[in-house]
């Protein structure tokens, strides 16, 4: 007879979730390392209890908001290299709907999270309780539904029995480097205090072993052969290279044949900035240098890239006509994009194989290719060292000056997290990465908001390092209710928080397509014609901040800047560096894009900005091609 165990649903799952185990390269590590919790109606007396009941087995950390709480632990999972992840569960209603913005990001961006939203009586006998969405059409429908597109697994456990396939089909997604990301177990708040018999193998401890598939030998040749015929290739570093750990393996083939590698937002670090074969950002945010090559390139690598429309330029930047595209990929959806050559394997198990048969006696790019791109990036490291430069210390800083301070006094250990507003164009061109995970931008999403809950989980994951939030006047509105979570478990995260009064990065692109910077700025309206062009709003962000408990440091200048800087890093309290920058465009601002990004502007307008923006898009839309 097989022997069991009598508890709650809930108490099933926070036992089962304690031993569930990842191990990739020999190294094992626990799958769900911590719960995140807002506790209700939905989920206070099932998860909560169990979470009490269980607390020696599984940590718990108190959140502010839901979707934040999917923030940190998305954080946390992509710091560990997807190998460790954390769950978060909140009550039925605003609680579970509050996890969609966080289920996309973490979908969008391959990274672990386990969601366990309360949901309403499966036993109906309360319809409709608080919070319940009735839907006269389906009586098995509730507001949980709203994160099926945004999971990639999602599942309702309406009777005890149901948890066990059902937790075992969340941790395989999960486990699984190809289709990872946010995974949904929907418990309505019944069943979570219902009693079970439970098998006790259900309790063993599982490990889950994240593979490392191989390239096909026919896949491999077709690659080696695409390479060989090439004159000017390029490779796109993505995001892939961080998750496999393939860094070490794409300095080692860069090297060998002389490839320059040019890196998404998620690619970026993948070659320390410093490295001979690194040319920086590609794309819409990239360098000069990357998108010139972008430009000449017969064929192009990408390395565990989706290829969005930042990086193919809105697929206007790959000019060369015949040019072909290799794409070493663990994601076969990924592996075809563009017409491309699929080498569908793990980026460091095919950088491996191709290093093999590529090495410097089998293939080499010619030493002019290698000069010509080395002088170019020199050119650019000039543009960016402009760029950093503060003539007169004692004036307000440009936003690159901001980073330029930043960049004295941080080492390989610093980690810097951003996720949008103009700061990741900013990065992208002029940061320069002195390790793998120095770089952690949040950009498939480019989720406002992200930054600070973001910087709890990476420091929780990286207890003994230096980790900075970057964050706007406007991400930093959207969300800074966890600086009281970091405050209140001592997670001493450093947050330079930069007022330029408004969105700047929209403002940029709405004055680029004809807006005008129309509701872009956060100022008083104006009395002449209820425009927001009146005097700056009084928002004091610093005591914001302050008044939510974390060390304030405000600096008015680029000589206060530093100094707060080298203050803040050596803190060991959650601390803040308030700055406000200049917003007018001055010498030593920001490059501008080097490759085009789609936004479709009117078609017809009166206006004489818009007029000309389309003109301008127009001739832009005309070198777009589809790449067969």
């Amino acid at each position: 007879m097989t022997s069991t165990t009598r508890l709650t649903v809930a108490q099933a799952l926070v036992r089962f979730l304690s031993v569930q185990y990842t191990e990739r390269d020999g190294v094992r590590r626990r799958l769900i390392d911590a719960t995140w919790g807002i506790f209700g109606h939905g989920n206070v007396a099932g998860l909560g209890q169990a979470l009490i009941e269980y607390a020696d087995e599984m940590p718990y950390h108190q959140g502010r908001n839901e979707q934040s709480m999917v923030h940190a632990a998305v954080g946390y999972a992509r710091q560990s290299n997807r190998l460790s992840a954390h769950a978060v569960t909140t009550s039925i209603g605003p609680g579970a709907t509050n996890l969609v913005t966080g289920a996309a990001l973490a979908t969008i961006n391959h990274l672990p999270v386990l969601l366990l939203p309360g949901d309403t009586f499966a036993g109906r006998v309360a319809d409709p309780v608080l919070q319940q969405l009735e839907v006269p059409y389906a009586g098995d429908v509730s507001v949980n539904d709203c994160l099926r597109p945004v999971s990639k697994y999602f599942d309702r456990v309406t009777r005890p029995e149901a948890l066990i396939p059902a937790a075992l089909n969340a941790m395989r997604v999960l486990a699984d480097p190809v289709e990872t990301g946010a995974v949904t177990l929907a418990l309505p708040q019944d069943v979570q205090a219902e009693a079970y018999d439970w098998p006790d193998e259900f309790f063993a401890e599982r490990t889950w072993y994240v593979r490392r598939p191989a390239a096909d030998p026919a896949e491999l040749a077709e690659a080696i052969r695409a390479v060989r015929a090439s004159q000017r290739p390029l490779i796109i570093a993505g995001g892939g290279v961080h998750h496999s750990r393939a860094e070490a393996a794409l300095a080692e083939f860069a090297s060998a044949t002389g490839i320059p590698v040019a890196s998404t937002q998620a690619g970026k670090g993948s070659l320390n900035h410093d490295h001979p074969q690194d040319v920086g950002g590609i794309g819409h945010t990239g360098t000069a240098t990357a998108d010139e090559l972008a430009r000449l390139a017969d064929l192009v690598i990408g390395i565990g890239t989706r290829y969005t429309d930042f990086t193919t330029g809105s697929h206007t930047l790959f000019e060369r006509p015949g040019v072909r595209f290799l794409n070493l990929n663990i994601g076969a959806y990924d592996g075809h994009k563009l017409a491309g050559q699929p080498l569908i394997a793990d980026a460091r198990a095919g950088l491996t194989a191709l290093t093999r048969e590529l090495g410097p006696d089998a293939y080499r790019v010619t030493e002019s290719y290698i000069a010509e791109y080395r002088e170019d990036k020199e050119r650019w490291e000039q543009r960016v060292d402009a760029c950093y430069e503060a003539e007169e210390p004692d004036v307000r800083p440009t936003q690159p000056q901001v980073l330029g301070a930043l960049d004295e006094i941080v080492d390989a250990s610093d980690i810097l997290i951003n996720a949008a507003g103009s700061l990741p164009g900013d990065l992208h061109k002029l940061w320069r990465t002195r390790s793998f995970d120095q770089y952690h931008l949040e950009y498939g999403y480019s989720c406002m908001g992200y930054e600070i809950p973001a910087a709890i989980g990476v420091k929780l994951a990286a207890p003994d390092r230096p980790v900075w939030a970057l964050v706007g006047d406007g991400t930093y509105l959207m969300m800074p209710t966890e600086i009281v979570t970091a405050v209140q478990e001592g997670i001493a995260i450093k947050v330079l928080l930069i007022q330029n009064h408004g969105y700047a990065s929209i403002g940029g692109l709405s004055e680029s397509v004809g807006g005008e910077r129309f509701g872009t700025a956060y100022r008083h309206r104006s009395p002449a014609d209820g425009s927001y062009t009146g005097a700056p709003l009084p928002v004091d962000l610093a005591a914001n901040a302050a008044s939510l408990g974390m060390r304030v440091l405000r600096a008015k200048t680029v000589s206060d800047l530093r100094e707060a800087l080298a203050v803040a890093r050596a803190a060991d309290t959650p601390t803040c560096v308030y700055v406000e920058t200049e917003t007018a465009d001055t010498v030593s601002g920001a490059p501008p894009a080097q490759a085009w990004w789609d936004v479709p502007v009117a078609a017809t307008a009166t206006r004489s900005s818009a007029v000309k923006a389309r003109e301008l898009y127009e001739r832009h839309v005309s070198t777009r091609r589809r790449h067969l």
